[in-house]
């Protein structure tokens, strides 16, 4: 299977960002996992949907292992990323927890029949990109046993890492990169096979696929100024693919002022700055299969 999804991105190419994300992330979302396995009984079984690098599931492998252990499968179609995922999340568990890796996409008619049943189903920034996301939503429902939780990640407020001023070009670049993204998100989604409008939030969303005991709740990442290295080092790739996704939407000063930004070598590389952050948060939503 080619590297690129259903939605036409390359998510293979984005392995190193992926990474620098999960790591930065890391210390946010550790608590969600530990919430999120207290909603389940002992010796779960643990599905990732569009398990990317792992990273999420590093931290519920980390947390199983520190009770009774338990099972997590991992699911992605992109080759690279399932590798790097089963990698990372083999080395973070203890001898009482199974790691799995299936190749698979939630698009596939004829998931369930390919994963376990299992009693926690994780899926964060998946649903969004398939076509019809209340269907999509129904199909991870029908893959929980009785009792068990879906908890999808999506939302919640952008992330932010530039000084509105960065003494480049014009001043507030970082909000036209975010403002282009959306246009181009609108565009992606309007763009997938089978598009539907869903014209309502996702706790409601969850209620439609059939479950109960619905809740929504954030976990802030917050990276305060001067940043670290891999900060600094993430915020480039995050501009540069910013601007890669955003194309024409950019007008040519503000293409300019991004290539002048990641150039290494130039003067105003962000990689020396030591006036960088990261600052946003993430949506977590979820219910129960009756």
């Amino acid at each position: 299977m080619s590297a690129h999804t259903h939605d036409d991105i390359d998510w293979a190419d984005r392995l190193a960002q992926l990474r620098m994300a999960d790591s930065l992330d890391a210390g946010a979302l550790a608590p969600v996992a530990r919430r999120l396995l207290g909603r389940v009984p002992g010796r779960p079984t643990l599905l990732d949907v569009g398990c990317g690098a792992g990273g999420m599931s590093v931290l519920f492998a980390r947390e199983l292992a520190r009770g009774d252990g338990g099972t997590v499968v991992l699911l992605d179609a992109t080759p690279a990323l399932l590798a790097e995922a089963r990698r990372a999340v083999t080395e973070a568990a203890g001898g009482n927890v199974e790691v799995v890796g299936v190749h698979g996409d939630l698009a596939d008619p004829r998931l369930a029949e390919r994963v376990p049943a299992a009693d926690l189903v994780w899926a964060s920034g998946v649903v969004h990109h398939v076509g019809d996301q209340q269907a999509a939503l129904r199909a991870l429902a029908g893959l929980l046993r009785p009792g068990g939780v879906l908890a999808i990640g999506e939302g919640g407020l952008e992330m932010r890492c530039l000084p509105w001023d960065v003494g480049v070009g014009r001043p507030g670049l970082e909000q036209r990169l975010l403002a282009a993204r959306a246009e181009w998100f609108a565009e992606m989604r309007a763009g997938l096979p089978g598009s539907v409008a869903m014209p309502y939030g996702w706790p409601r969303a969850l209620r439609e696929a059939g479950l109960e005991d619905v809740e929504s709740f954030g976990a802030l990442i917050d990276h305060p100024m001067p940043g670290s290295d891999l900060l600094r080092e993430y915020v480039v790739h995050r501009v540069g693919w910013l601007a890669e996704s955003a194309g024409d939407r950019l007008d040519a000063d503000d293409r300019a002022t991004v290539a002048a930004l990641t150039e290494p070598d130039g003067p105003d590389f962000l990689g020396r700055r030591d006036d960088l952050f990261l600052f946003g948060a993430k949506a977590i939503h979820s219910g129960r299969r009756p």
